[in-house]
């Protein structure tokens, strides 16, 4: 089973890099039309509830039913959403965050493993479904945190979390091997995939 972990397209605030986590911003105009649709044709997508995902997703995947994943929606930043790292330099509580290495609770949002557990929790139990249902493939299309979070649990070879750093518009593909499954990893990472102009890898 091949499965896709494909990133939403850009928005005003990824250009103004800008926290957006839970903030349902939609794409900007430039992200929509560097966006072009995919060259295959799933059944289905399952998508993050924010708008530039479900927006991604239309666009990548036109004749896709929509499964909505609550659980992917992208990290909750709390108090820093909407602002940038050069307008909180001199909040206090951004510095201790940052200088925690970005792991700690946010003001009034989540940790780092909060928002890891719930993602790789969530994508788990559609692996496992989709594995029982012996189905040959499983789109999800979120956010960068959320395929950070996910590829870090289960690629092989490893990745860490902030090592992962998928394009507006791409991502990745894996293969669910069962002879992978050191560890608690099961995902061979194939190849790196965008639907869109950038290019990255893991």
């Amino acid at each position: 089973m091949k499965i896709f972990l494909l990133r939403h397209g850009r928005t005003a605030y990824n250009d103004l890099r800008r926290y957006q986590g839970k903030l349902d911003l939609p794409l900007s105009r430039e992200g929509t039309e560097e966006l072009s649709a995919a060259d295959f044709s799933p059944a289905q997508v399952y998508v993050s509830p924010l708008l530039r995902a479900r927006q991604t997703a239309r666009i990548l995947f036109p004749a896709a039913e929509q499964l909505v994943v609550d659980a992917f929606a992208e990290m909750d930043f709390g108090d820093f959403d909407g602002r940038s790292a050069d307008e909180m330099a001199g909040d206090a509580a951004y510095r201790a965050w940052v200088e925690g290495g970005c792991t700690g609770r946010c003001p009034n949002g989540e940790s780092l493993a909060e928002f890891c557990a719930r993602s790789c929790r969530a994508f788990a139990a559609l692996l496992d479904r989709a594995a029982a249902e012996k189905q040959d493939r499983l789109v999800v299309l979120a956010h960068s945190g959320t395929l950070r979070a996910v590829m870090e649990r289960f690629s092989l070879p490893p990745c860490g979390y902030f090592e992962v750093n998928p394009p507006p518009g791409g991502g990745f593909v894996l293969d669910c091997e069962p002879a992978a499954r050191k560890d608690g990893r099961r995902l061979v990472l194939l190849e790196t995939v965008q639907y869109g102009k950038e290019e990255t890898g893991c």
